[in-house]
């Protein structure tokens, strides 16, 4: 076991250490787990109660998800202290899939969540099936690869950010788009959460974008942009019905998604790794690769689960690892606790309510510096390879593709409406010629 740790896999910490590193790992997901529904719901133009009730069923499946994990039922799940959340690689094919239910002009959120839930639900089978080819995908999805696309995901998310900073659709429909008001909120969010996440001490930077959000809503709840009234009941409880907006199949947004799981399924082999490491746990041999497809099937099977329970895709956090190392505890029977108090969380309308009365504008100051932040982690993979003459072309490819998409989306105006829903994402346009490029591009290096 390493020597660092205070608890180890199958310890059993007492109730009171138990509780306290919960609640480290809790609020180090809470805003992450709550931010994607919240996102897509301000973009696909919401009411508050559907809104609501996303963000409780977020909480709630992350619950479920984690509890898999963590238990490891079958083959399904990795038997180590491995927290899920709902994933921000998804936003931008999700809201492209929300598209779907415009009729005359009017979204029709019922028909939008139907198609969204659909393709994440057949999708989801892609990951499934990488957990039982492990050996073979990690060939063709390089770190180079995965790079680029989780590069191209932060980029293409910082347009959602900056929306979200100018106050979002309302704002656009009510002419106050990038006021002083909600840009000043935007950077008080931004320069708050920056100022403690500089802090020395730990439990200050945990918890930075938590304080921030509460900053940002305390100045937008003083100037009037925060209305209570608008919830007209707090009570009762969230019963999770399955398939509560019905479900509709459409062959461009399952293959947009499916690109994504694909990713994913090789980021959440990352994470298992690290977490196994720092776990004191074997990261080779027949042990690890039992626990890496474990996990990457339990990756794609929840995610499947998240759409039956009106939520979207969950994948591994990389934030708990370093939690484990901070607090040194990496007893799985921590993430009982965690998925627990998830699942309380998720049944309770009032939490989701009470988040989606968040003013755009302070979201957008944080989601800002996360999107940033998840491009930077792209570049940091990219960084950490051989960056020759042939991994320059694949770059330089994989990024004219993607943003062009992104910039000018009109340019597939032409095209027929199943290859413009498919290539329409930036994440998927350049994901695609990423792993095409790099698997076609032969270059015979000289000294």
């Amino acid at each position: 076991m390493n020597k660092e740790l205070i608890y180890g896999l199958n310890d059993r910490p007492p109730l009171r250490e138990t509780i306290f590193a919960a609640l480290q790992h809790l609020l180090a997901i809470f805003v992450a787990i709550i931010t994607p529904p919240l996102i897509i719901s301000s973009a696909l133009g919401f009411d508050i109660r559907t809104t609501g009730f996303l963000v409780s069923m977020s909480l709630f499946v992350s619950g479920l998800a984690t509890f898999i994990q963590c238990r490891r039922i079958g083959p399904v799940g990795t038997g180590l202290l491995c927290i899920q959340g709902t994933s921000f690689s998804f936003i931008g094919p999700i809201i492209g899939a929300g598209t779907l239910g415009m009729i005359g002009g009017k979204l029709n959120v019922e028909m939008a969540l139907s198609y969204i839930f659909g393709a994440c639900m057949l999708a989801s089978v892609v990951e499934m099936l990488i957990s039982r080819a492990l050996k073979y995908t990690k060939k063709i999805i390089t770190p180079l690869v995965s790079g680029i696309v989780v590069t191209l995901i932060g980029m293409s998310l910082i347009k959602a950010g900056i929306n979200s900073c100018g106050g979002g659709a309302a704002a656009q429909a009510n002419g106050t788009f990038g006021s002083f008001m909600n840009l000043g909120l935007a950077a008080l969010v931004l320069v708050s959460i920056i100022f403690f996440n500089r802090s020395s001490n730990r439990f200050l930077r945990m918890s930075s974008i938590v304080l921030g959000l509460v900053i940002g809503s305390t100045v937008a709840y003083a100037c009037g942009m925060i209305d209570f009234a608008q919830v007209k009941s707090y009570a009762g409880i969230n019963v999770p019905v399955p398939f509560r907006y019905g479900i509709r199949f459409d062959v461009s947004a399952i293959i947009s998604l499916g690109l994504i799981y694909l990713i994913t399924a090789i980021e959440a082999y990352g994470d298992i790794t690290a977490n196994s490491l720092i776990s004191g746990e074997p990261v080779e041999g027949p042990v690890f690769m039992k626990r890496a497809s474990g996990g990457i099937l339990a990756d794609g099977f929840n995610s499947c689960l998240a759409a039956v329970f009106n939520s979207f895709p969950n994948s591994i956090f990389a934030q708990n690892n370093g939690m484990i190392q901070l607090t040194g505890v990496a007893s799985r029977y921590v993430g009982y606790y965690i998925a627990g108090a998830l699942l309380l969380l998720g049944l309770f309308p009032a939490v989701g309510l009470v988040f989606s009365l968040i003013p755009d504008a302070v979201l957008g100051g944080a989601t800002l510096l996360m999107f940033g932040t998840v491009a930077a982690a792209g570049i940091r993979i990219i960084a950490s390879q051989n960056i020759n003459r042939k991994a320059i072309l694949v770059m330089a490819l994989s990024f004219a593709m993607g943003l062009s998409v992104e910039m000018v989306p009109g340019i597939l105006d032409q095209m027929p409406e199943t290859v413009r829903n498919i290539f329409s994402s930036g994440i998927t346009t350049g994901g695609l010629t990423a792993i095409i490029a790099n698997a076609a591009i032969r270059i015979k290096e000289t000294e």
